[in-house]
């Protein structure tokens, strides 16, 4: 009788301490957020039931190639990579940002690939890449791009093809990795799986000198004069990817 009370005293305790976490806005549930997040000015940028705030790149609805299926947002894979004929495409938010802290996880399967962008101006027949800076997202132990580019710039958290994410702590295929995104009038930083992986700042010597040295200038010579305000963009690179927790503080002071 004496350890079935010690065990329902206990029990008590955790389902008090639980409770008074939820009140108090401790931890989310999938695709919400806490009553702290609210009061801070976070909103989340995917409800983890319909698309809404999404639509295909260049396109006035939200492509077929992507899904919302169990709480995630999915693009679909293909079969042929960036090439894929189905109605896919990259997708963006209905909204533009300028100064703001994103939030999200994702998760890709073996050999895939996609990526992060931010600042992302729309322009008629281009995908998404060829105006704004991208964060990796990709399989590092079987994806070819990852031994690409320079020093591991193409591996996943990276500023693709710019700078490579150091630590280097992408989870393996399969698993699910968390990113930060902040930026701030002109400084910018990536972090993955809870560790600061990039820092750069836009506009500056120092990054128009980096941009001149990579593959942009070669896709667009005006690359480096990244808009101050733009969409947020989830690439299809024709590969299964999964996105979700998708949330954004504004920081316009």
């Amino acid at each position: 009788m004496r350890k079935f009370f010690s065990l329902l005293m206990a029990t008590a305790f955790v389902f008090s301490i639980s409770c008074k976490s939820t009140k108090t806005g401790g931890s989310a549930g999938l695709n919400q957020l806490t009553k702290k997040e609210k009061e801070e000015g976070w909103v989340l940028l995917f409800d983890g039931k319909t698309s809404e705030g999404w639509r295909g790149n260049n396109k006035d609805h939200f492509p077929t190639g992507w899904q919302v299926v169990d709480g995630t947002l999915h693009c679909k894979k293909s079969g042929q990579g960036e090439a894929g004929s189905r109605d896919g495409g990259d997708i963006i938010t209905t909204k533009e940002y300028s100064n703001f802290h994103l939030k999200l996880e994702w998760k890709l399967a073996e050999g895939g690939n996609s990526g992060i962008f931010y600042l992302g101006k729309e322009h008629e027949g281009w995908p998404i890449y060829k105006t704004a800076p991208e964060m990796q997202v990709l399989d590092n132990e079987r994806h070819p791009d990852a031994l690409l580019g320079k020093n591991g710039n193409r591996k996943a958290g990276s500023l693709y093809d710019l700078i490579p994410a150091k630590p280097q702590n992408a989870k393996p295929a399969g698993e699910w990795n968390t990113v930060e995104i902040i930026c701030y009038k002109g400084t910018v930083v990536h972090k993955q799986n809870g560790e600061t992986v990039v820092e750069y700042h836009l506009w500056t010597d120092d990054w128009k000198e980096l941009v001149a040295g990579s593959k942009f200038p070669g896709l667009n010579p005006d690359w480096a004069n990244v808009a101050k305000e733009g969409v947020i963009a989830l690439q299809d690179h024709g590969d299964d990817v999964w996105f979700r927790n998708i949330k954004i503080k504004e920081m316009n002071y």
